[in-house]
């Protein structure tokens, strides 16, 4: 399954748009994280923008962070038109291949995540994305908008009406299940057996390096927790602040706020939407 998720929208256009395409090229889900104004959901150009995917609109998610967004998934792709750090991005016409049975598989979640309008991702957000991906273009013009991008990168991964068969073996971890391990993992190794500071700051940078990026499977977890607890280790989920979030919890808030903003549906509330920045 696919999960497009969008940090940080600002322009309705954009975001009608999105929610449109991925009515195309579904089964999709569509997560805003954080928009820039709650009457997103609600102003005329979004509802105008994703008119035929009412459906799809209903079921659109919103959250604080991007970290919420991927709690589900089991793989993040992040969409980056600029370098980060010494992180490697690739093509995505390269790309696309290797995590394509991922998409198609209904017992698992794809990410692709996509940042604002305006400024694409940050490091942090970088962070949290198993792949980086760039979307080649021509010399003529190297700036794709938001909403194109989307609808490239889903078009690249449908395959229109496959039978889905549940594959046997195991299952990638998902991202509730990563950050609860590496949360174990620091308690663990960085603060009760590093015997120095500079250790336990070289232990915990080692742990987010190496497992925010990895392919963790579920029998991966399970084993290093089990090592854990063989140390002396008792910590749940909850001991470090992890669970399930509400469902539609932040959608429904977000809806709730707009009806109550000045001008949320005037003309003043669209977003930059004729800019043509683009995230890819």
């Amino acid at each position: 399954m696919k999960r497009v998720v969008l940090v940080r929208p600002i322009g309705p256009r954009n975001a009608g748009m999105v929610v449109r395409t991925a009515a195309n090229f579904g089964p999709c889900e569509v997560w805003f994280v954080a928009p820039r104004r709650p009457s997103l959901l609600v102003h005329p150009e979004y509802e105008q923008m994703s008119h035929g995917a009412e459906e799809l609109r209903a079921r659109v998610r919103v959250v604080d962070t991007l970290l919420e967004a991927l709690a589900e998934c089991q793989h993040a792709v992040g969409f980056t038109a600029r370098p980060r750090d010494a992180r490697q991005r690739r093509d995505w016409r390269e790309l696309a291949g290797e995590v394509g049975p991922l998409a198609d598989d209904p017992a698992q979640r794809l990410a692709l995540v996509f940042g604002s309008d305006e400024g694409g991702l940050n490091k942090e957000e970088v962070g949290l994305c198993q792949e980086l991906a760039f979307l080649p273009t021509s010399a003529e013009h190297t700036s794709i908008n938001l909403a194109m991008s989307v609808g490239v990168v889903l078009f690249s991964l449908f395959h229109g009406e496959p039978v889905h068969r549940a594959e046997t073996g195991q299952h990638l971890a998902d991202g509730d299940a990563r950050e609860y391990l590496k949360a174990h993992l620091t308690h663990v190794f960085a603060e009760r057996v590093a015997r120095t500071a500079a250790a336990a700051r070289d232990i915990t940078a080692s742990i987010e390096r190496l497992f925010s990026r990895v392919p963790l499977e579920n029998r991966d977890a399970r084993a290093w927790h089990q090592m854990m607890r063989a140390l002396g280790s008792t910590k749940s989920p909850t001991d470090f602040g992890l669970g399930s979030y509400p469902r539609n919890a932040r959608r429904d808030e977000a809806l709730s706020k707009s009806q109550d903003e000045p001008g949320a549906c005037g003309p003043d509330a669209a977003g930059p939407d004729t800019a043509d920045p683009g995230p890819a």
